[in-house]
């Protein structure tokens, strides 16, 4: 495949504070660490090797070899896990929601970007290992945004009742959604293939997490990737000198919300992705994940009977730590509690809310990571390719709004001349001259000329409307092929991967896939990829 490249600015789909990042504007400095490239990755090592504790990596490796217990995996997983004992291995990680069949088409381009940083860093530092994480959001409780997946403009939903932490959902009921993907995706061989991924994923694993956990395992352990879930009791016992900082003394919300003031002076543009409480944990058990409050000298569980003395929830952290559930403001520092982590790669609206949370760390003295933007793709098969050439379009044509791209090819095409534009500058040099007039005879008259210019101006605006319009209804099948071909490659006017699922190009590509993207997505590259048959 051919790789093109795109300014992120130039795409239309990237965010002010994105843009500034990538550009490292001066006002954001003071709220990252190092910028992604390998010297800073380097002085990164240097600085985490010095600050994480041996025996936090014996409990990292303990906990990970128990939760792939039942699974099989490849011998370099293994490897991988069983390295992060010595004081010379670091990670690299990305994370997601636990998605139905991995939700949008960009969660493949974290992971594959996550594994090819990896492997870069120890092609350039062989005397360490680096590992590719990834975590797991099984804490999550909003099911509503991982039930579905779409599959050819239709969506696919798994229906139930569910609360608490996703990741403990059953999965009795899926495979009412199994038999919509046996109707929907045919009988072709990498169909099948599919459609057995989903069946074994899904309908043979107990629980969401297990699901997934199958599921991404499946499509990476080739290349040594380490899945980590973070809902486990080992774990979070790391985690307990944080939790007091945040449910006792209520450190983050007021460090984050200094944070959040400090960004809104540096731009007005910059959207504030996450705003902290005063206690950023729930309180997690059974089929419950509700916040914690605090009321007076007392604690509650927000929304129940549950109620705690301050002494009690000490207490209750110390016994189960397992039932405390950080939220998006604390889960990052849990991550970079128990990982010797280096990066983390993700999009834009995470990298947003990271932004809003290194002065926190520094409270609290852990290592804030580098934060690497994901590779975001466009994906153009050979037929949507051909169709491009026939329509003699450009790549950066398709990142037009839909009513730029068909002014702009209907002035192209058409046999007559769309543009006014010598007519307009013929009308100014004619208004100069009476400009020019009026002074020498009644400067009064200025007035009338000025609103006599506007009114011809506006007359031939009007007239170039008019032909436009004219000519959209004479190339109406063009128009029509040009819109359908946007469409496809833009579904619902937004980018393609984060609506397609991996699955719409597996049926084109087969197992090649997963081989083509590791190929041609190079993480440092801070540009949009359009990758092409």
């Amino acid at each position: 495949m051919d790789v093109d490249c795109i300014p992120y600015k130039e795409t239309g789909y990237f965010s002010r504070l994105i843009l500034d990042y990538l550009e490292q504007n001066q006002k954001l400095k003071p709220f990252y660490g190092r910028f992604p490239g390998l010297e800073s990755l380097k002085e990164q090592i240097q600085e985490k090797a010095k600050s994480f504790p041996l025996e936090n990596r014996a409990i990292l490796v303990k906990a990970l070899e128990n939760q792939y217990q039942g699974f099989s995996t490849s011998e370099l997983t293994k490897q991988h896990i069983a390295s992060l004992k010595e004081t010379n291995t670091f990670t690299i990680v990305t994370g997601h929601q636990l998605n139905l069949f991995t939700g949008p088409l960009y969660f493949l381009y974290k992971i594959i970007a996550t594994i090819n940083l990896a492997e870069i860093l120890k092609k350039e530092n062989p005397e360490y290992n680096f590992v590719p994480i990834y975590w797991m959001a099984t804490e999550d409780h909003d099911f509503d945004e991982i039930n579905f997946f779409n599959f050819k403009g239709k969506k696919i939903q798994w229906n139930r009742q569910a609360s608490g932490a996703v990741g403990r959902l059953q999965t009795d009921g899926l495979s009412d959604v199994y038999e919509v993907i046996d109707a929907q995706m045919g009988s072709l061989e990498r169909a099948q293939q599919l459609k057995e991924l989903f069946k074994i994923a899904y309908l043979e694993q107990d629980n969401l997490t297990n699901a997934t956990r199958y599921l991404v395992n499946t499509l990476f352990k080739q290349y040594g990737l380490v899945i980590v879930d973070g809902d486990d009791a080992d774990l979070k016992k790391l985690l307990v000198p944080f939790m007091k900082a945040d449910i006792i003394d209520q450190k983050p919300h007021a460090i984050v919300s200094e944070t959040i003031n400090s960004l809104n002076k540096a731009c007005e543009d910059y959207k504030i992705q996450v705003n902290p409480r005063e206690i950023n944990y729930f309180y997690l058990k059974d089929n419950l994940r509700e916040r914690i409050v605090q009321r007076g000298d007392d604690y509650y569980v927000n929304d129940t009977d549950i109620k705690f003395t301050k002494e009690a929830l000490l207490q209750e952290m110390e016994v189960h730590p397992e039932r405390f559930s950080p939220n998006v403001i604390a889960r990052p520092l849990y991550q970079e509690v128990i990982l010797p982590n280096l990066c983390y790669i993700g999009g834009g609206g995470e990298l947003a809310y990271w932004l809003q949370l290194k002065q926190y760390f520094k409270a609290l003295q852990v290592p804030f990571p580098v934060l690497l933007l994901r590779n975001s793709v466009l994906m153009i098969t050979s037929k949507e390719e051909k169709k491009l050439k026939q329509m003699d379009l450009t790549i950066e044509d398709l990142f037009l709004k839909q009513s730029r791209l068909i002014n702009k090819k209907v002035r192209k095409i058409s046999n007559i001349d769309i543009d006014f534009t010598p007519q307009k500058n013929t009308l100014e040099a004619q208004f100069k001259a009476l400009y020019e007039l009026a002074k020498q005879t009644d400067a009064s008259f200025l007035g009338a000329v000025k609103a006599q210019e506007v009114k011809q101006k506006k007359g031939l605006d009007n007239l170039e409307k008019r032909l436009l319009k004219a000519q959209k209804r004479k190339l109406k099948d063009q128009i029509i092929r040009l819109t359908e071909l946007q469409n496809q490659l833009f579904p619902n006017y937004s980018l393609q991967e984060r609506q397609l699922n991996f699955s719409e190009m597996y049926l084109e590509y087969g197992a090649e896939l997963i081989p083509i993207l590791k190929e041609k997505l190079n993480p440092l590259c801070s540009e949009f990829l359009v990758l092409r048959d």
